[in-house]
């Protein structure tokens, strides 16, 4: 098999339709076809050999998805590095993955030339936009590739991206995604609900490539649709794409999703054109599913899956979420229903079933599941159990499939001996009409073991108290769930991946000695 090969029949099929557009570059099924069996063939000239890991570094732009398609037609294998990495963190990814190629933009060269020197590897580097000061020039580098089709048989079970992520601990590590789980991750997409996009329509990715906004082009691709980057996020650039390009679908994270519908812009954007707004990443609260229905139409779905899963594994469908909201409230808090040839189940300490309604960790099993991470052996065997996935979620299933994540494990927060799950007093928080984003994390408490604080960006910054906050909660939720404090910040640190980051809140509000008023959530 070859991922690629899907490329290459597409390009057959609609040689002349636009692929690929990112900036003033517009590349059709041709041209995407010919450069990247350039790069595949240029590389493997140069002494790379298929199961070898060639590396990115860079933001959004174009040469890195057709660097994703050439990869996968020579074999090799793929290590996408988020370009908000540290020279530290970039070094133990080439280090660790024994990157033998870097592929990187201007902006990043000088950090990937310091890793690679500290690291003492033999590691070439390959700049996208010209070569210069020991790096070599991308555009050199495919004129002498062939434009022949590239297609190096692969085996299945080989790896074929390493996808390197912190999750909620911090430390970076890699779950190894086989050929057959990103072929799995492909014929799920055309099997889900809302289907991958066709010829004709236009799918926007509007976050990082190297992570979640990514997993999908090759669906894309596969269908003939066309795919359009966005190189750097804002809402206003977002906004104006789905209107000048006339996009059908895109995928957003909550932060994403928060940061467009408080944009002033939104009310005069024409989004007509909008079929599928899929939103996942993190939990969304059902107030801003109400919201981002208000303002795209019944066309807004919710998924739920991690690095570990290759993709998604539940969807929340559009249908489901317009149901929600006419008729079915509780469905609003869940993520949905197992996609195709996934299953999803909620276990016990010992790996048991347990009824329908009741608390649990949520394992999942599949062909696009990983079964292993990189050179992790002790945490492969406390993740990877019996062909199942446990995924460090806490939530419970519905008598009718419905998946409700309640919170992760590392994030519950245990006040005077009961739990408190974040996301259950965020979803209250965000009923508030004042509250824009929130993260509630828990904080060491004398007398509680644990406190609840949040830690709000209001709109207008002004808009509410703290203690005005503290009594809705009050009005809403048990007592002991409502936040004992409430600090107000101008915006909330996000992840690599655009995700709210909880850790460096909660590692924030731990250092801080608790101040009334407004505080910063760093430096203290």
């Amino acid at each position: 098999m070859n991922l690629g090969s899907y490329l290459t029949r597409s390009s057959t099929f609609w040689p002349g339709e636009e692929a690929l557009v990112c900036g003033t570059h517009r590349w059709t099924y041709r041209d995407l076809e010919e450069r990247t069996n350039r790069l595949a063939s240029a590389l493997l000239a140069r002494g790379v050999q298929p199961g070898q890991a060639v590396g990115t570094l860079a933001d959004n732009r174009a040469e890195l998805v057709e660097t994703e398609l050439a990869l996968y037609k020579a074999g090799f294998l793929r290590v996408p590095i988020s370009a908000r990495l540290s020279a530290g963190e970039v070094e133990h990814v080439l280090t660790d993955a024994g990157v033998r190629v870097l592929l990187v933009d201007a902006e990043h060269a000088d950090v990937a030339r310091e890793a690679v020197e500290n690291a003492g590897l033999r590691c070439t580097l390959i700049s996208y936009d010209g070569g210069t000061n020991g790096v070599e020039d991308y555009a050199g580098l495919l004129s002498g590739g062939s434009p022949k089709p590239v297609a190096v048989e692969v085996r299945e079970d080989e790896p074929a991206v390493l996808h390197f992520t912190s999750g909620s601990s911090g430390k970076l590590k890699a779950a190894v995604q086989t050929h057959r789980n990103r072929l799995a991750n492909m014929r799920k997409r055309l099997m889900s609900p809302e289907g991958a996009p066709c010829p004709g329509e236009r799918y926007l990715a509007a976050g990082p490539i190297t992570h979640a906004t990514g997993i999908g082009l090759l669906a894309s691709f596969a269908r003939g649709a066309a795919v359009v980057v966005l190189p750097r996020w804002s809402p206003e650039a977002f906004l104006r794409t789905v209107e000048s390009e006339r996009i059908t679908s895109t995928f957003l994270v909550p932060t994403m999703l928060n940061q467009v519908l408080s944009d002033p812009a939104l009310a005069t954007a024409d989004l007509s054109t909008l079929r599928c707004v899929r939103v996942g990443g993190a939990p969304v609260s059902p107030q801003r599913l109400r919201d981002a229905v208000g303002a795209f139409g019944p066309v807004v779905m919710q998924g739920y899956g991690q690095g570990e899963t290759t993709s998604g594994v539940t969807v929340l469908t559009c249908e489901d979420i317009v149901r929600g909201i006419e008729e079915d409230p509780e469905l609003l808090l869940s993520a949905g229903r197992a996609v195709f040839d996934t299953e999803v189940a909620v276990v016990d300490d010992d790996g048991h079933p347990v009824p329908a309604g009741e608390l649990g960790e949520v394992v999942v099993r599949g062909p696009d599941c990983v079964r292993e991470y990189w050179h992790e052996p002790e945490l492969s065997a406390q993740t990877f159990r019996d062909g199942w996935v446990h995924t460090g979620d806490i939530g419970y299933l519905r008598a009718d499939g419905y998946l409700f994540i309640v919170d992760r494990k590392k994030d519950m927060i245990i006040s005077g001996g009961y739990n408190v799950y974040c996301s259950e007093v965020e979803a209250v928080l965000y009923e508030h009409a004042a509250v824009s984003e929130v993260c509630v994390v828990g904080v060491p408490d004398e007398r509680w073991g644990e406190a609840v604080k949040a830690v709000v960006v209001a709109r207008p910054p002004a808009a509410v108290t703290e203690q005005e906050l503290i009594d809705f909660c009050a009005d809403r939720l048990a007592r002991f769930k409502k936040p004992r404090s409430v600090d107000f910040v101008t915006e909330l640190p996000v992840n690599r991946n655009g995700k709210i980051d909880r850790r460096r809140v909660r590692d924030a509000g731990t250092r801080c000695s608790r101040r009334p008023g407004r505080s910063p959530i760093s430096p203290c």
